[in-house]
């Protein structure tokens, strides 16, 4: 078992407090901008419920992810909600007129990024 005080043991603790700030940053986010994620599945029944229900996902495992116990359910459910949100992410790329506050090179940014951020929390979680 590797000691605490192995440089791979730390890596991994700061990537998944960056991981569960990142996602707990996003769930907080469809709270408080549910109307904008709701539009990308507006033909969708309840988007806002669904937004609410996704963000309230993000924030249980955010912190899952910090704990020992679930740190890997956590990891393998985040890497598959990352992979499940791609379609989400690449609309947001292909229509940036929807979302003014960002630019679109950060939008095609976050599909660029997901397969490393994908590998980042499965590497982390173990």
């Amino acid at each position: 078992m590797p000691s605490p005080a192995d440089p791979d043991v730390a890596a991994k603790r700061v990537a998944r407090l960056l991981l569960a700030a990142l996602f707990a940053a996003a769930g907080v986010f469809h709270f408080t901008h549910t109307a904008d994620f709701a539009a990308l599945i507006a033909w969708l029944p309840a988007p806002g419920a669904i937004v609410w229900a996704t963000g309230a996902v993000e924030l249980l495992l955010a912190a899952a992810l910090l704990t020992a116990r679930w740190r890997k359910a956590a990891g393998v459910a985040l890497a598959l909600y990352a992979l499940a949100v791609l379609p989400a992410n690449i609309a947001m790329a292909l229509d940036p007129a929807l979302h003014r506050g960002f630019p679109e090179w950060a939008l095609w940014l976050r599909v660029v990024l997901q397969a490393p951020l994908v590998a980042l929390i499965l590497w982390a979680s173990r």
